[in-house]
C-alpha cells in the first residue's frame, strides 16, 4: 500500500492491500463518524467493509452479510457499528426509519452508495471512494480536518511498522488512558505479539504558571525521550520494564515489548494480595538503588530526571481548590483566605519533605501499570510500564500508590501487609530510618490523594469523562488513613472547615 503525495490518496496493489487499509482504518474511527463508501460494483467497498467490521471485532471470522437486501445490519462491538447499503432505498427519507441518526449518536455508521441518500448523510463524512487502477485499486478519502488527521496518523503508523520490516503485519486496538496516548496490539508473523505506542505530539498548551504550560510546570512527559531513558534504566538495573525495539521520536510512535496480559486484580477487579506483595517487594529493591538523574538516550539526547519539587507538588494540589471544592459547593469557589491557609499548609508540609530519603519516583505505580508475570521469578514477576512521567523526589510516594491503589480499593488489612512488607524489606537493607519514612509516606500520601480528589472532578467535568468519579469516595478514605499521622493535622483540620470531610468529633 503506497500514498501519493496529494493529502489522502492511497495506491492498493492487491486484495490484501485492501484488507489492511481497512484494518487501519478501523483504528481510525470514533463514535459519531460516518464513513461513505462509493465506487463501481466490484471496486472492493464491501471487502474494505468486512476488514474494517471484523478488525474492530477482533474476529477474523466474523460473518459479515451483505446488507443489500435488510439495507441496514448492525454490530455490537468495542464500538458499535451499523452497516448501511442504500442501493434498494426507495426514498432518501427513509433513512431516518432506519435508525440511521440514533446509530451515528451511539457508534459508528458505514454507508454503502451514499449518493442514493446523499442530501440526508452529515457534512462532516468521511467519504472514501475507490476506482480500478491497473491490477489494484486507488482509494481517495475526504474528510474534515479531525477525521482526517486521525486517518492520516494510522497510515503513519503503518509507514513506521514497514520502514520497521514489519509490512502487513496486523494491527489491533488495544487500550487508550487517561492521557492522549493509545496503544495498540501488533501481531508479528510467529504469532507473538509486540507493542505499539501512539503518543502524538501536541500544540502547547496555554500557560498556567510563571509562562510555562501546565506539562513543564508539572514535569509531564511531553514526548518519548522520558520513556525509552527509564525503560533502558530500569532493564539495566535488572526491572522487568518493556525492551524499546523502534523509535520515531519526532512523531511519538514506539514499538515495545509485550509484557503479557495479567494484572495484579482477579476477575472482579479485586486485588490479589500475593501480587500486591510482590510489586511492594520490587518497589523496595528500586528503593535501596541509585538510578542516575541523567541518562543518555540518543548520541545527542541525555534525559534528565526532573525532581519532584516545589512547585510540581503545588501545582497538583491545587486542583482541590480549582475543581473539588467547586462541585463540592455548587460552582462556589474557595475564597482567598481558604487558598492562602490551604497553600501555606501544603509549604510547611513540603518544608518537611528536605530531609526524606529521594530517589526515582515511577509516579503511578499501581494496578493498570503493573504486569504480572507467572513465569518468572523474584522482581522479574513484576512488569513496570507506563513510567514516563518519573521524578526524583521522596520515595514514599511510589508506596502510597501501590498500598492506596487510586483505581481499587485496598482493605485494612491487605494495607497494613503492604506497608509491613515494605517496612521490613528496607529495615533488612539497613540505613533505613523507619520514623522518618513513615512521616514523607503520610505526607505524600496527602499530596497524592488531594492531586485525585480535584482530578477525578476535572476529568468528569471538563472532559467529559464521569466514570473516574466512581473513585472519590476511596480517595477521601485513603486521605482520611493520611490524616492519622500528628504532621498532617493543619491539613485535616482545613479540610474539615473547607466541607470536604466530616469532623470526627
Amino acid at each position: 500500500m503506497t500514498a501519493s503525495d496529494a493529502a489522502l490518496s492511497l495506491f492498493l496493489e492487491d486484495e490484501q492491500a485492501t484488507r489492511r487499509f481497512g484494518e487501519d482504518l478501523a483504528l481510525a474511527l470514533k463514535v459519531g463518524d460516518c464513513l461513505a463508501l462509493t465506487g463501481d460494483l466490484g471496486a472492493g467497498k464491501s471487502s474494505l467493509a468486512r476488514a474494517l467490521l471484523r478488525a474492530i471485532a477482533d474476529d477474523p471470522d466474523l460473518e459479515v452479510p451483505s446488507p443489500t437486501f435488510t439495507l441496514v445490519q448492525t454490530y455490537d462491538l468495542r464500538i458499535p457499528i451499523s452497516h448501511f447499503d442504500l442501493y434498494r432505498l426507495a426514498d432518501p427519507t427513509e433513512l431516518d426509519e432506519l435508525g440511521f441518526d440514533e446509530a451515528l449518536q451511539n457508534g459508528i455508521c458505514i454507508v454503502e452508495w451514499p449518493e442514493m441518500a446523499a442530501g440526508e448523510l452529515p457534512s462532516d463524512r468521511i467519504s472514501l471512494r475507490l476506482t480500478h487502477e491497473g491490477a489494484g485499486r486507488r482509494a481517495e478519502v475526504s474528510a474534515p480536518p479531525k477525521q482526517a488527521a486521525r486517518i492520516r496518523r494510522v497510515l503513519a503508523i503503518r509507514q513506521f511498522l514497514d520502514e520497521a520490516g514489519l509490512p502487513n503485519v496486523e494491527r489491533r486496538f488495544l487500550t487508550g488512558d487517561a492521557s492522549l496516548r493509545a496503544y495498540e496490539a501488533i501481531y508479528m508473523p510467529d504469532g507473538s505479539r509486540r507493542i505499539l505506542m501512539d503518543w502524538p505530539p501536541l500544540p502547547e498548551g496555554p500557560p498556567v504558571l510563571d509562562g510555562k504550560p501546565y506539562p513543564k510546570v508539572a514535569h509531564i512527559a511531553e514526548d518519548a525521550y522520558p520513556f525509552v531513558a527509564i525503560a533502558e534504566a530500569l532493564r539495566d538495573h535488572g526491572f522487568a520494564a518493556p525492551e524499546i525495539y523502534k523509535v520515531d521520536y519526532d512523531q511519538g510512535i514506539l514499538l515495545i515489548e509485550d509484557l503479557g496480559t495479567d494484572g495484579v486484580l482477579d476477575a472482579d477487579g479485586n486485588p490479589i494480595a500475593e501480587r500486591y506483595q510482590a510489586s511492594v517487594a520490587c518497589l523496595a529493591h528500586l528503593h535501596s538503588m541509585q538510578i542516575p538523574q541523567d541518562i543518555p538516550v540518543t548520541d545527542t539526547h541525555v534525559h534528565h530526571i526532573p525532581d519532584f519539587d516545589r512547585t510540581a507538588m503545588k501545582m497538583e494540589v491545587r486542583l482541590v481548590l480549582d475543581w473539588h471544592i467547586p462541585w463540592k459547593r455548587d460552582g462556589a469557589k474557595a475564597t482567598d483566605a481558604e487558598r492562602d491557609e490551604y497553600l501555606a499548609i501544603w509549604d510547611d508540609l513540603i518544608d518537611q519533605l528536605q530531609s526524606a530519603e529521594k530517589n526515582i519516583l515511577l509516579r503511578d505505580f499501581h494496578s493498570p501499570n503493573i504486569i504480572w508475570r507467572e513465569d518468572k521469578n523474584g522482581i522479574d514477576r513484576v512488569g513496570i510500564i507506563d513510567f514516563q512521567d518519573a521524578m526524583i523526589g521522596p520515595t514514599a510516594y511510589d508506596l502510597a500508590s501501590i498500598a492506596q491503589d487510586a483505581r481499587v480499593t485496598i482493605e485494612p488489612a491487605l494495607f497494613r501487609t503492604l506497608m509491613d512488607d515494605y517496612l521490613s524489606l528496607r529495615r533488612a537493607q539497613g540505613n533505613f530510618d523507619e520514623a522518618a519514612f513513615l512521616k514523607s509516606w503520610a505526607i505524600m500520601s496527602a499530596q497524592r490523594n488531594c492531586k485525585l480528589a480535584g482530578l477525578w472532578v476535572r476529568l468528569m467535568q471538563r472532559d467529559g469523562k464521569p466514570g473516574y468519579m466512581k473513585h472519590m469516595p476511596r480517595t477521601l478514605g485513603y486521605l482520611h488513613t493520611a490524616f492519622q499521622h500528628e504532621t498532617l493535622a493543619p491539613l485535616r483540620d482545613w479540610f474539615v472547615r473547607a466541607g470536604i470531610i466530616p469532623s470526627e468529633s
